[in-house]
């Protein structure tokens, strides 16, 4: 009887360190194709909408980085990493407040923005929260009659008696509620066809401030892409007249180039300011299985400075609401 050798198991385990290390280059492909798409600004068909969820995105790279680590594949763990570090640079700083949060001196105003999906949200929460944060200026979306009547009956007007507003069926209808006075007022509706309310508020001790109920059209298909574009461009710049104040449902998160220009033209994001810039505002909120992802903002103009935002669920709407104290320079 004759011993023979073992069978070589050199090949089969080759071929398995093969098989993994082009498994491992092929999962940093989409991100090596993610990150200078939104580097770069391109918003072509339905990568807008995945643009969106980024920030999920940069997490993830961290796996492949992770693995490539551990597998001594060193030449992928480089490049892995170099793709986290990018897209943790693009990302990270929202979880980080802002050492220069503009000016902490001045008249203190706090703002909400609440999309009530077609007029339908909870009219008594809204106004709750409006009471409870002592909310100076409420600028609402997808605003209806059937909401500001809701909004009147729950004590809403009593509170924030100075109003312009443009209530219409469906999703296009915009509202502003004011505490203080208006010095003009008027509605305009943009390319998307919906309402966008605007007034020169007059804060007591701080002078005339403008400001915006946003709401751009969502880019839901490809076929209306142009028209949330431009929506996304025609909105106000911040340079230049009164201070500005933009907040609403912008159907853009700061993933999206052009509201990164419009920021770039002299505002800040509130949330971002304060390192709460990963909080969702819209997604699961009405049962819908869509992770949370953040398109409602509240922008200032640099004039303006940011000490806190807070963002708050309204029961029977899609959107959270989102409350932000600033403070306007005094007259």
């Amino acid at each position: 009887m004759t011993i023979t050798d073992a069978p070589p198991v050199t090949r089969p385990v080759r071929r398995r360190r093969i098989v993994w290390t082009v498994l491992l280059w092929l999962s940093l492909v989409p991100a090596a194709i993610w990150l200078p798409a939104r580097t770069f600004g391109w918003d072509a068909g339905l990568w807008v909408q995945f643009l969106a969820f980024t920030p999920y995105v940069a997490v993830w790279t961290l796996v492949p980085a992770v693995v490539a680590l551990i597998a001594r594949r060193w030449a992928a763990a480089a490049v892995a990493v170099l793709i986290a570090f990018g897209f943790g640079a693009a990302v990270v700083p929202r979880l980080v407040t802002d050492r220069d949060r503009g000016p902490s001196t001045g008249v203190e105003l706090r703002v909400m923005t609440a999309n009530m999906l077609f007029g339908g949200a909870d009219a008594n929460e809204i106004v709750r929260l409006v009471r409870e944060n002592q909310v100076d200026v409420l600028a609402v979306q997808e605003f209806t009659e059937g909401g500001q009547a809701a909004l009147k009956a729950a004590g809403l007007e009593a509170i924030l008696p100075f109003n312009q507003l443009a209530p219409e069926p469906g999703a296009s209808g915009s509202g502003l509620y004011s505490r203080h006075d208006f010095a003009e007022q008027a509605a305009k509706r943009n390319d998307g066809g919906f309402q966008q309310a605007h007034a020169a508020v007059q804060v007591p001790g701080a002078g005339t401030i403008y400001v915006e109920s946003v709401h751009p059209l969502a880019p839901s298909h490809p076929d209306v892409l142009p028209g949330w574009s431009a929506d996304q461009r025609a909105q106000l710049p911040a340079e230049g007249g009164l201070p500005k104040i933009l907040l609403g449902d912008f159907n853009a998160t700061l993933d999206h180039r052009l509201m990164r220009d419009l920021i770039a033209t002299g505002y800040r994001d509130a949330a971002d300011a304060v390192g709460k810039g990963w909080i969702g505002t819209w997604g699961p909120y009405d049962s819908d299985p869509i992770p949370p992802v953040t398109i409602d903002h509240v922008l200032v103009d640099e004039r303006i400075g940011v000490k806190d935002v807070q963002v708050h669920d309204v029961k029977d709407s899609d959107h959270r609401a989102v409350i932000a104290w600033v403070t306007v320079p005094a007259a």
